[in-house]
């Protein structure tokens, strides 16, 4: 399916996600993956961005721990991993406290639903 149907690469990415489906781009012209969902390749230009299910593995390539009171909810992580494909995306890592995340951790992705809508987080491959 072609990036630049009806409703746009983003709101496609979406309702991918909230059918509890991941998916990325792969550019037809130079055979890139591409994420956040574009209507054009950062690579080559192309305009022929297919939707593809990405192998769902990754690292951490970076990671913090936002620090919150217990009442509003405790600390939570935020990591950026770059997946298996080559492109990076932000989300967290679940399965393991925040402070135990670490660059390098290799994690697989899961659809989530939160608050109505479908996520992807990360927990580390031995949790699986």
């Amino acid at each position: 399916m072609q990036s630049n149907e009806p409703g746009g690469a983003e709101a496609r990415y979406f309702s991918a996600l909230n059918q509890g489906r991941f998916v990325i781009q792969r550019c037809a012209g130079c055979g890139n993956h591409v994420f956040y969902p574009r209507s054009i390749c950062p690579h080559c230009s192309s305009d022929r961005l297919e939707w593809v299910e990405p192998k769902g593995t990754g690292t951490v390539y970076s990671a913090t721990t936002v620090r919150r009171k217990p009442e509003a909810g405790g600390d939570y992580n935020v990591s950026l991993i770059e997946l298996a494909e080559g492109v990076r995306m932000m989300s967290r890592v679940d399965g393991v406290p925040p402070a135990e995340v670490r660059i390098g951790m290799p994690v697989r992705a899961k659809v989530i639903q939160h608050n109505g809508a479908g996520l992807v987080v990360f927990e580390p491959e031995a949790v699986r």
